[in-house]
This record gives structure tokens, C-alpha cells and sequence, in this order.
């Protein structure tokens, strides 16, 4: 499956695109704006395209009036036609909102149901019940989704429903050329609904992707070979910014551990599920850190973990947003132009690496060295073995295990990795490996001729040393 190697890359459009937060009817070519970005993407090492709701909806984009139009807000078919092209061009996957589990007061077929109540040929395309009342006084009940009524939910058990559905889907396939859905909560989604729409999509399209939205319970249950390609990793999303605000990394070595770790009981071994540390729905990582020495090092550990890793727009450059009581709107902003930095391309380094790494890809997980505040981990595969060392102190560690021995090449150099000055694998400044006695040192061995400079040759004789606030992925060789 192609999505297991690449970075994904997720855009709420109708916030990124600057439209309006309710549905003003007006017709406006705002989507063209993402394939102005194309360009950008593609050199920053982006895989695939997360679009968040476009279709027709009544306001968020998760209230959905009709799957088979863009919403004026953001323009036209033919508007999108043009941005997946450009996309494309680029070498960028277009993956779309499934939003199936319910759709907006404004859906079409439910509206009908209000005019004509039991005279409606779609009354069966919802969980209806004609002897109570809506809290809209609609003069029947119906389901909402977990208690949010401007959300309807659908019978997904009504054939009728499901083959709509796909009849949407096989035209967005063939009108936009989209490589894969996310589906959203797709915890609440009809287990052979999903079933149905694998095969689907697989018989119309080869290795279309699906990935699903997924809080908690067993990930086993969507993710199989049935079902979805992948779901999101909520478990260890918690986890990544937790064990750096508290300072305990044994957290995160954990939820890893449990994951993908070498023993048989441990749960989604072979399984790529979705990484992220921020995305529409939760407060960005900029923000919701309290040192932020810690950002590039919770990238550092995102790209080294197992899974597929997603960055949410903006937050490549460190932008803040804090999620409201009430309301997405912070977490969801308008950008005139892409604002790249320093983290930017540490965040493309780190792209390129996985790109090319076979174990950083596919490899197992393995624990080496775990402490409060440092965390060194093995991902291998037959044809590559990898050390990710992580250092959220503000001090020096020397990290000591009868593991760490070999050759190694250094992928990231440390002043990318550590956002302070360069350093050399023995934790010395620039001057002070001029010194040749620096040499004596067990990882002070000169740039191998064949290697740049950020992938230094250093051999390890039983310790690592790990500069403060540091990131280093070791190659072994």
C-alpha cells in the first residue's frame, strides 16, 4: 500500500480557504487555492493530501446538503477538477472526508422526509420514528450522531443508502481522480458497510487507500484485511505530548511498546496506523506544549515511530491555535502563503529520511534505552536497522547500553536536530573538535568522504551521547 511510505499532509478547506462559517450560498473559486500550493508541498516531501469536508453542506462541512457538488463556498466541480490535476502534477495523492455516517438537516433526501413525512420514499434512509418529535419540531424523532441533532444520522443498514453512497464515491473517483477517503468517526460506521466500500473501491481503483478516524477500542476491529488500511493512532497522539509536558518518556515507550513492540501479545504489529500530534479537532502542538525547546523533538519522535505520519497545515511552521469550548475556529485558519522556518525544514529532513527507509517504514519496534527524559529506540527490518534517540532534557546524556555498539551513520546533522549550536556526535562544539584529541573520543570519527556533512560516520562502543534537546537518527552500516 502506497500511503505506508509517505507523509501525509491534512487541510480543512473551508477554514484554510478563508470561506465563511455558515453556508452563505455564494458561488466563490476559493478551492483553487490548494493547488497553489501544490508546488510547496512537493518540495516539502508530501506524499498525499488530507482534505477535510468540500461537498455541500449547511456549515462545518460535516453536515453534508449534497456528496455530489463542492460547496459554493469553495467553488466548483470543475474548480476541483483543476486542483487535483495540479496536485497530481506534483507527485501529491488527493485523499477525501467520507462523511457517511451522518449528513446535515439540509441533505436533500432528509428534507424530502420533512415535506412528506411517511409519504417519503427516504424515510428508511434514516432512523426515524414518526411517533415522537425532533427538538427542531419536525413532527418525527430521529438519531442524531451522539446527541448532536443537526447531524442526521444515516441507516447505513438500508441498501438503498449504501449503494448511493458508493455511486458518489465511483463518482469521485472518476470525475477528480482521488487516490484514497478518510472516514470520518469511523468507529460508528456499520462494519460491513465498510467491508463493502474496501472491495468497492479496490475493484474500481487498485490500492485505493482508506483511513479512518478512530478514538479508543481495539484498532484491529476496523483495521484489517477487510476493512481499513489504517485508522488514526489517538492512543499515542496523547501520548507524544504528554510524555514531553510531564517529562516522562516512559509514556510514550509504552504506548509503542503495547503497539509494536517484539513481544507476541503486543497488539498492531504489521500495521501502519495514521501518526499525528495535531489535526482539525485537537489544540495545535505549538501550543499545547509547555517547553518549547520540545517541538522539533516531538517531529523527531513522529517520524521515527511506526505508523504513517500526518502534519496538519501551519503546524509545520509552529503555528499556534488553542481549541475553544464551543468552537474549531482557532484550529482552523487562513493562510495567504505557506510560511516555512527553521522547524520547516527539519520537518522536510525528517520527510526525506522515512521516504527512503525501509525499516523507518516498515521495521519493527524495539526499546533500548528508556529514562524520564530520554528515549532510544530500534526500528528494523532484514535490510535496515535504524536507532531513533531522543534527549528532552536541557542537559547532556550519555546513554549507556551493551546494544549500542557498531557503525553507524548520523542521518541528521545537530544543529537541525537540536536548534542550538552544531554539534558533533560527542556533544563538542565546532572548536572543540578542532582539537585532534577530540578524535580519542567513542563517536569523534570524521565524516566518512562518500557522506555529507549531515551524515556523519561515528562508532559506538556501549554509550550514546545525546546533546540537550536533541533528536538523532542513526544508520547502521
Amino acid at each position: 500500500m502506497w500511503a505506508y511510505n509517505e507523509t501525509f499532509y491534512q487541510i480543512y478547506p473551508i477554514g484554510f480557504c478563508g470561506a465563511p462559517v455558515h453556508n452563505d450560498g455564494v458561488t466563490a473559486h476559493r478551492i483553487l487555492k490548494v493547488g497553489e500550493w501544490a508546488e510547496y508541498l512537493q518540495e516539502l516531501g508530501i506524499g498525499s493530501i488530507i482534505l477535510n469536508p468540500i461537498f455541500e453542506s449547511d456549515n462545518h462541512g460535516y453536515d453534508t446538503r449534497d456528496f455530489t457538488k463542492i460547496d459554493c463556498r469553495l467553488g466548483t466541480n470543475e474548480d476541483f477538477v483543476k486542483v487535483c490535476q495540479e496536485l497530481h502534477d506534483h507527485d501529491v495523492k488527493i485523499m477525501l472526508d467520507g462523511v457517511f455516517n451522518h449528513v446535515g438537516r439540509g441533505f436533500w433526501a432528509f428534507k424530502d422526509v420533512q415535506e412528506k413525512k411517511w409519504d417519503s420514499p427516504y424515510k428508511d434512509w434514516f432512523v426515524i420514528n414518526f411517533d415522537g418529535n425532533s427538538c427542531y419540531n419536525d413532527g418525527f424523532w430521529y438519531e442524531g450522531w451522539e446527541g448532536h441533532f443537526e447531524l442526521v444520522k444515516l441507516n447505513l443498514r438500508n441498501p438503498a443508502v449504501v449503494d448511493y453512497l458508493l455511486g458518489c464515491v465511483k463518482m469521485w473517483i472518476e470525475e477528480f481522480g482521488i487516490d484514497g477517503l478518510r472516514l470520518d468517526v469511523a468507529y460508528s460506521l456499520d462494519h460491513d458497510f465498510m467491508k463493502r466500500l474496501r472491495r468497492f473501491c479496490e475493484e474500481i481503483k487498485p490500492g485505493f487507500a482508506l483511513i479512518g478516524e478512530v478514538l479508543f477500542g481495539d484498532y484491529n476491529l476496523i483495521v484489517n484485511d477487510e476493512m481499513l488500511h489504517s485508522c488514526t493512532n489517538y492512543e499515542c497522539y496523547k501520548g507524544i505530548y504528554s510524555s514531553f509536558n510531564s517529562m516522562n518518556m516512559f509514556e510514550i515507550a509504552h504506548s509503542l511498546n503495547r503497539q509494536y513492540g517484539p513481544e507476541q501479545w503486543c497488539i498492531y504489529r504489521g500495521k501502519h496506523l495514521m501518526n499525528f500530534v495535531d489535526n482539525h479537532d485537537v489544540t495545535r502542538i505549538a501550543s499545547i506544549l509547555t517547553n518549547k525547546n520540545h517541538l522539533p523533538l516531538t517531529y523527531g519522535l513522529l517520524f521515527g515511530m511506526p505508523g504513517i505520519p500526518c502534519i496538519y497545515y501551519g503546524s509545520e511552521w509552529g503555528e499556534e491555535g488553542v481549541k475553544a469550548p464551543d468552537n474549531d475556529y482557532a484550529l482552523r485558519p487562513c493562510f495567504d502563503s505557506p510560511k516555512p522556518n527553521e522547524l520547516t525544514d527539519f520537518i522536510k529532513k525528517l520527510i526525506a529520511i522515512r521516504r527512503t527507509s525501509d525499516a523507518l517504514c516498515n521495521g519493527i519496534y524495539r526499546n533500548v534505552v528508556i529514562t524520564n527524559h530520554q528515549l532510544v529506540f530500534e526500528r528494523k527490518t532484514d535490510s535496515e536497522r535504524i536507532l531513533v534517540a531522543i534527549n528532552a532534557s536541557d542537559s547532556e546524556f550519555t546513554a549507556s547500553n551493551g546494544e549500542l555498539h557498531g557503525s553507524y551513520i548520523e542521518l541528521l546533522s545537530q544543529d537541525t536536530a537540536s536548534g542550538a549550536a552544531a554539534k558533533d556526535s560527542s556533544g563538542a562544539s565546532d572548536e572543540e573538535t578542532a582539537d585532534p584529541s577530540a578524535a580519542d573520543t567513542p563517536q569523534a570519527e570524521s565524516a566518512a568522504a562518500d557522506h555529507s556533512p549531515s551524515q556523519t560516520q561515528i562508532t559506538l562502543n556501549g554509550q550514546l551521547v545525546l546533546p540537550p534537546y536533541s533528536v538523532q537518527y542513526l544508520k547502521s552500516v
